[in-house]
Formats: structure tokens, C-alpha cells, sequence
């Protein structure tokens, strides 16, 4: 398959999940299907498919990595296309992580849109956003915990 395809495939496999967590973060449906890894499996599939020819330079590049070294693999249209669906897969699964996460803690679905928005677009970005909430969030939750009861007396 020609590469600029296998670059428009690989957006499209994680897409609907992005949807899904971003859009619908209720939906019954949602959080079944984010429960499984698997949601990052098509992304992979073709990162293998494209790894795997060119394993030898590749992991030549990374066992003893070097910025020109590193440049070198990356630097062609097929490097671009392995870190691009690279890229996809550990940000969904991040992403992933990240609503699970923050359903079980009872953070607002309108909280976590723009942050899985940027998870999806500047995955570490987005990651620290939502360190940072949960982070706030724990801490206000911990307050109303920890917060005297009031006498009826």
C-alpha cells in the first residue's frame, strides 16, 4: 500500500475513538469500548507494517540513539509515517487513560473535551493538562472529604 494512504489510514483508525471519548463521554457505548487496549491495535498493526521491513535500521538507530541517527530514520517519508502512527497509538491509549481515569474520579466531561483535545493534538501538552486537573481536582476533593460535618444540635 502506498505510504501517503497508509498515513490517511492510520488517522482515520483512531478517530471514531477520539469521538467517542471527546463528543459522547457519556454514552454507556464509550466507556465499554475504551476499557479495552485494543482500541490502539489498528494504529500498531500498520506501525509494525511498517517497522518490521526496516527493522535492522531502525532498531540500529535506537538501541544506541544519536539526534543524527535519529534524523537519519526519521527523516524520510516512511520514518515520518512510522512516528506518525507511532504517535497515534500512544496518544490514544494516553488519551485513553486519561478518560477512564477521570470518569472513575468524577471530572466533568466539559473539563476533559479541550484536554483530550490536546492529548490528541500535543500529546505530552495534553497529558500534563490533565495531570494538573486531576492533581486540582484531588486536592478539592480531599477538602470536601476531609471538611467537619456540621453539628444538627
Amino acid at each position: 500500500m502506498e505510504l501517503e494512504r497508509l498515513f490517511s489510514l492510520s488517522n482515520l483508525t483512531v478517530m471514531p475513538f477520539w469521538l467517542l471519548m471527546i463528543v459522547l463521554p457519556r454514552w454507556r457505548w464509550t466507556e465499554r469500548i475504551m476499557r479495552s487496549p485494543l482500541v490502539a491495535l489498528l494504529p500498531a498493526l500498520i506501525y509494525a507494517a511498517l517497522v518490521v521491513p526496516r527493522f535492522g535500521a531502525i532498531f540500529a538507530a535506537v538501541r544506541n540513539p544519536t539526534l543524527l541517527g535519529i534524523v537519519t530514520v526519521l527523516g524520510t517519508p516512511e520514518g515520518a509515517t512510522i512516528a506518525w502512527a507511532h504517535f497515534l497509538a500512544f496518544d490514544l491509549l494516553a488519551g485513553r487513560w486519561a478518560y477512564l481515569d477521570s470518569r472513575e474520579r468524577g471530572i466533568s466531561g466539559l473539563l476533559m473535551a479541550p484536554i483530550l483535545f490536546f492529548i490528541l493534538m500535543l500529546g505530552p501538552i495534553g497529558f500534563l493538562l490533565y495531570l494538573a486537573a486531576r492533581g486540582i481536582y484531588s486536592l478539592r476533593a480531599g477538602r470536601t472529604a476531609s471538611a467537619p460535618a456540621t453539628s444538627t444540635r
